[in-house]
Protein backbone atom coordinates (compact mmCIF):
# COMPACT_ATOMS: atom_id res chain seq x y z
CA UNK A 1 0.00 0.00 0.00
CA UNK A 2 1.05 3.39 -0.97
CA UNK A 3 2.85 5.18 2.17
CA UNK A 4 0.92 8.37 3.62
CA UNK A 5 3.62 11.06 4.69
CA UNK A 6 3.02 14.19 7.02
CA UNK A 7 6.21 16.28 6.50
CA UNK A 8 6.09 19.61 8.82
CA UNK A 9 7.96 22.61 7.56
CA UNK A 10 7.71 22.25 3.55
CA UNK A 11 7.70 26.38 2.80
CA UNK A 12 11.26 25.99 1.70
CA UNK A 13 14.29 23.70 1.93
CA UNK A 14 14.10 19.80 3.07
CA UNK A 15 10.49 19.69 3.79
CA UNK A 16 9.36 21.30 0.24
CA UNK A 17 11.89 19.33 -1.65
CA UNK A 18 10.97 15.72 0.52
CA UNK A 19 7.29 17.03 -0.51
CA UNK A 20 8.36 17.56 -4.36
CA UNK A 21 9.54 13.79 -3.89
CA UNK A 22 6.87 12.33 -2.33
CA UNK A 23 4.27 13.32 -4.26
CA UNK A 24 6.33 13.16 -7.55
CA UNK A 25 5.63 8.94 -6.56
CA UNK A 26 2.34 9.15 -6.39
CA UNK A 27 2.08 8.66 -2.65
CA UNK A 28 -0.09 10.75 -0.74
CA UNK A 29 1.29 13.48 1.24
CA UNK A 30 0.16 16.14 4.09
CA UNK A 31 2.03 19.41 2.87
CA UNK A 32 2.68 21.83 5.84
CA UNK A 33 3.75 25.33 6.81
CA UNK A 34 2.95 28.34 8.74
CA UNK A 35 1.89 30.06 6.38
CA UNK A 36 -0.37 28.10 3.33
CA UNK A 37 0.34 30.24 1.38
CA UNK A 38 4.10 29.48 0.80
CA UNK A 39 2.33 26.26 0.06
CA UNK A 40 0.78 27.18 -3.12
CA UNK A 41 2.82 24.76 -5.52
CA UNK A 42 1.05 22.15 -3.96
CA UNK A 43 -2.48 23.16 -3.63
CA UNK A 44 -3.77 21.22 -7.12
CA UNK A 45 -2.18 17.94 -6.65
CA UNK A 46 -4.65 15.44 -6.28
CA UNK A 47 -2.34 13.49 -3.35
CA UNK A 48 -1.72 16.34 -1.75
CA UNK A 49 -3.35 17.66 1.48
CA UNK A 50 -2.01 21.26 2.09
CA UNK A 51 -2.54 22.44 5.68
CA UNK A 52 -1.05 25.40 7.76
CA UNK A 53 -0.02 24.39 10.84
CA UNK A 54 2.43 25.88 13.97
CA UNK A 55 3.71 23.00 15.45
CA UNK A 56 4.00 25.18 18.87
CA UNK A 57 0.45 25.63 18.77
CA UNK A 58 -1.47 22.46 20.37
CA UNK A 59 -4.74 23.07 18.52
CA UNK A 60 -3.12 23.24 15.45
CA UNK A 61 -1.09 19.98 15.45
CA UNK A 62 -4.29 18.32 16.51
CA UNK A 63 -6.26 19.92 14.42
CA UNK A 64 -3.93 18.68 10.97
CA UNK A 65 -3.64 15.37 12.03
CA UNK A 66 -7.21 14.71 12.45
CA UNK A 67 -7.60 16.36 8.58
CA UNK A 68 -4.79 14.03 7.71
CA UNK A 69 -6.92 10.62 8.92
CA UNK A 70 -10.03 11.92 7.46
CA UNK A 71 -8.27 12.76 4.30
CA UNK A 72 -6.20 9.75 4.00
CA UNK A 73 -7.65 7.62 6.65
CA UNK A 74 -3.54 7.20 8.26
CA UNK A 75 -0.03 8.80 8.64
CA UNK A 76 2.72 6.17 7.76
CA UNK A 77 5.53 8.16 8.11
CA UNK A 78 5.96 11.52 9.68
CA UNK A 79 9.03 14.00 9.17
CA UNK A 80 9.34 16.39 11.85
CA UNK A 81 11.51 18.73 9.69
CA UNK A 82 9.73 22.55 10.96
CA UNK A 83 12.99 24.53 12.92
CA UNK A 84 15.65 26.86 12.46
CA UNK A 85 18.82 28.17 13.89
CA UNK A 86 19.32 31.34 16.28
CA UNK A 87 23.00 31.50 16.38
CA UNK A 88 25.23 33.79 19.10
CA UNK A 89 27.74 32.89 21.78
CA UNK A 90 26.05 31.52 24.96
CA UNK A 91 26.75 34.50 27.39
CA UNK A 92 25.09 36.72 24.84
CA UNK A 93 22.42 34.66 24.16
CA UNK A 94 18.90 36.13 24.64
CA UNK A 95 16.23 34.31 26.85
CA UNK A 96 12.97 34.91 24.43
CA UNK A 97 15.06 33.90 21.50
CA UNK A 98 16.64 30.86 23.04
CA UNK A 99 13.42 29.47 24.43
CA UNK A 100 11.58 30.76 21.04
CA UNK A 101 13.68 28.55 19.00
CA UNK A 102 13.27 25.58 21.55
CA UNK A 103 9.29 25.57 21.13
CA UNK A 104 9.94 24.90 17.40
CA UNK A 105 12.55 22.69 17.39
CA UNK A 106 12.34 20.51 20.31
CA UNK A 107 8.59 20.88 22.38
CA UNK A 108 7.18 21.40 18.95
CA UNK A 109 8.91 18.02 17.57
CA UNK A 110 7.48 16.84 20.59
CA UNK A 111 3.89 17.77 20.31
CA UNK A 112 4.20 16.32 16.87
CA UNK A 113 5.09 13.21 18.03
CA UNK A 114 2.88 12.70 20.56
CA UNK A 115 -0.10 13.14 18.24
CA UNK A 116 0.49 11.00 15.47
CA UNK A 117 1.70 7.80 17.83
CA UNK A 118 -2.07 6.91 18.39
CA UNK A 119 -3.04 6.40 15.08
CA UNK A 120 0.45 4.72 14.13
CA UNK A 121 0.63 2.40 17.49
CA UNK A 122 -3.32 1.30 16.76
CA UNK A 123 -2.23 0.11 12.98
CA UNK A 124 1.16 -1.47 14.21
CA UNK A 125 3.32 0.72 11.81
CA UNK A 126 4.35 3.63 11.08
CA UNK A 127 7.99 5.60 10.69
CA UNK A 128 8.81 8.55 12.15
CA UNK A 129 11.63 10.55 10.77
CA UNK A 130 13.33 13.58 13.17
CA UNK A 131 15.20 16.37 11.19
CA UNK A 132 18.47 16.59 13.25
CA UNK A 133 21.92 18.17 12.69
CA UNK A 134 25.65 17.19 12.83
CA UNK A 135 25.30 19.83 15.74
CA UNK A 136 23.44 16.55 16.92
CA UNK A 137 26.74 15.04 17.59
CA UNK A 138 29.07 18.30 17.74
CA UNK A 139 28.94 21.79 19.57
CA UNK A 140 30.45 24.72 17.36
CA UNK A 141 31.39 28.24 18.50
CA UNK A 142 27.98 30.48 18.20
CA UNK A 143 25.62 27.64 18.00
CA UNK A 144 25.82 26.15 21.76
CA UNK A 145 22.02 26.64 22.04
CA UNK A 146 21.21 25.26 18.61
CA UNK A 147 22.81 22.28 19.41
CA UNK A 148 21.55 21.78 22.48
CA UNK A 149 18.12 21.36 20.91
CA UNK A 150 19.77 18.95 18.41
CA UNK A 151 21.22 17.34 21.17
CA UNK A 152 17.50 16.80 22.92
CA UNK A 153 16.33 15.45 19.64
CA UNK A 154 18.57 12.71 19.49
CA UNK A 155 18.09 11.95 23.53
CA UNK A 156 14.38 11.80 22.42
CA UNK A 157 14.79 9.37 19.16
CA UNK A 158 16.32 7.20 20.98
CA UNK A 159 13.93 6.77 23.65
CA UNK A 160 11.20 6.81 21.53
CA UNK A 161 12.96 3.78 19.14
CA UNK A 162 13.53 1.91 22.45
CA UNK A 163 9.12 2.47 23.52
CA UNK A 164 7.71 1.69 20.20
CA UNK A 165 9.93 -0.98 18.39
CA UNK A 166 7.39 -3.35 19.98
CA UNK A 167 4.34 -1.80 18.44
CA UNK A 168 5.88 -1.49 14.98
CA UNK A 169 6.87 2.30 15.25
CA UNK A 170 10.75 2.81 13.85
CA UNK A 171 12.26 5.96 14.14
CA UNK A 172 15.03 7.92 12.48
CA UNK A 173 17.39 10.18 13.39
CA UNK A 174 18.14 12.58 10.28
CA UNK A 175 21.52 14.26 10.31
CA UNK A 176 22.70 16.71 7.71
CA UNK A 177 25.82 18.74 7.47
CA UNK A 178 25.58 21.69 5.57
CA UNK A 179 23.08 21.59 2.85
CA UNK A 180 21.88 24.29 0.44
CA UNK A 181 19.23 25.23 2.18
CA UNK A 182 17.90 28.87 3.21
CA UNK A 183 19.21 27.15 6.90
CA UNK A 184 22.06 29.89 7.30
CA UNK A 185 20.24 32.22 5.24
CA UNK A 186 16.93 34.38 5.66
CA UNK A 187 15.69 31.69 8.46
CA UNK A 188 18.60 32.05 10.54
CA UNK A 189 18.16 34.19 13.70
CA UNK A 190 21.64 35.70 14.99
CA UNK A 191 22.61 37.68 18.46
CA UNK A 192 25.49 39.70 17.24
CA UNK A 193 28.44 39.02 19.65
CA UNK A 194 29.74 42.08 21.30
CA UNK A 195 32.10 40.93 23.61
CA UNK A 196 35.68 41.24 22.42
CA UNK A 197 36.68 38.24 23.91
CA UNK A 198 34.39 36.38 21.70
CA UNK A 199 35.24 38.09 18.29
CA UNK A 200 37.63 36.00 16.79
CA UNK A 201 35.52 32.22 17.46
CA UNK A 202 31.89 33.35 17.42
CA UNK A 203 31.79 36.90 15.82
CA UNK A 204 33.85 35.51 13.06
CA UNK A 205 31.49 32.22 12.25
CA UNK A 206 28.62 34.55 12.50
CA UNK A 207 29.90 36.90 9.86
CA UNK A 208 30.79 33.60 7.59
CA UNK A 209 27.33 32.22 7.76
CA UNK A 210 25.99 35.06 5.93
CA UNK A 211 29.00 35.72 3.43
CA UNK A 212 31.08 32.28 2.80
CA UNK A 213 28.35 29.28 4.15
CA UNK A 214 24.65 30.41 2.86
CA UNK A 215 23.91 29.38 -0.56
CA UNK A 216 27.48 27.76 -0.86
CA UNK A 217 27.14 24.46 1.01
CA UNK A 218 28.04 21.29 -0.86
CA UNK A 219 24.86 19.44 0.47
CA UNK A 220 22.45 18.87 -2.33
CA UNK A 221 18.60 19.46 -0.49
CA UNK A 222 17.55 16.86 -3.00
CA UNK A 223 19.39 14.09 -3.04
CA UNK A 224 19.07 14.59 0.64
CA UNK A 225 15.12 14.07 0.31
CA UNK A 226 15.97 10.62 -1.69
CA UNK A 227 17.73 9.68 1.00
CA UNK A 228 15.22 9.72 3.59
CA UNK A 229 13.26 7.74 1.37
CA UNK A 230 15.73 5.31 0.63
CA UNK A 231 15.63 4.68 4.22
CA UNK A 232 11.98 4.61 4.69
CA UNK A 233 11.32 1.79 2.13
CA UNK A 234 14.70 -0.26 4.29
CA UNK A 235 13.50 -3.55 5.73
CA UNK A 236 15.44 -2.93 8.52
CA UNK A 237 15.71 -0.50 11.38
CA UNK A 238 17.89 2.52 10.80
CA UNK A 239 18.51 4.75 13.81
CA UNK A 240 20.53 7.32 12.12
CA UNK A 241 20.82 8.49 8.97
CA UNK A 242 24.21 11.16 8.90
CA UNK A 243 23.54 13.22 5.48
CA UNK A 244 26.78 14.68 3.24
CA UNK A 245 30.55 13.99 3.38
CA UNK A 246 30.45 16.68 5.86
CA UNK A 247 28.17 15.35 8.53
CA UNK A 248 29.60 11.86 8.44
CA UNK A 249 33.42 12.92 8.73
CA UNK A 250 32.33 14.80 11.85
CA UNK A 251 29.69 12.77 13.44
CA UNK A 252 32.49 9.61 13.43
CA UNK A 253 35.24 11.57 13.95
CA UNK A 254 33.48 13.46 16.90
CA UNK A 255 32.54 9.66 18.38
CA UNK A 256 35.97 8.48 18.66
CA UNK A 257 36.92 11.34 20.05
CA UNK A 258 33.97 11.19 22.66
CA UNK A 259 35.14 7.15 23.43
CA UNK A 260 38.65 8.15 23.60
CA UNK A 261 37.81 10.73 26.50
CA UNK A 262 35.57 8.56 28.16
CA UNK A 263 38.51 5.42 27.97
CA UNK A 264 41.33 7.73 28.91
CA UNK A 265 39.34 8.21 32.63
CA UNK A 266 38.41 4.47 32.76
CA UNK A 267 39.68 3.45 36.14
CA UNK A 268 38.20 7.18 37.52
CA UNK A 269 34.75 6.29 36.48
CA UNK A 270 35.17 2.70 37.85
CA UNK A 271 36.26 3.67 41.23
CA UNK A 272 32.67 6.05 41.96
CA UNK A 273 31.22 2.75 42.77
CA UNK A 274 30.89 0.99 45.94
CA UNK A 275 34.23 -0.86 46.53
CA UNK A 276 31.61 -4.51 46.80
CA UNK A 277 29.97 -3.76 43.98
CA UNK A 278 30.00 -7.30 41.27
Amino acid sequence: MAPVWFITGCSTGFGRELARLVLKRGWSCVVTARSPASLAEFAAAPNALVLGLDVTQSATIAAAVAAAEQRFGRIDVLVNNAGYGYMTSVEEGAEADIRAMYDVNVFGLFAMTRAVLPGMRARHHGHILNISSLAGFCGFPASGYYSSTKHAVEGFSKALAAETAACGIRVTSVEPGPFRTDWAGRSMKQTTTNIPEYQTIVGQRLADFTTKVSGHQVGDPVRAGKAMIAVVEKDTPTPHLVLGRIAYEGATGQLRKSLGEIEALHDLSLSADFPDTP
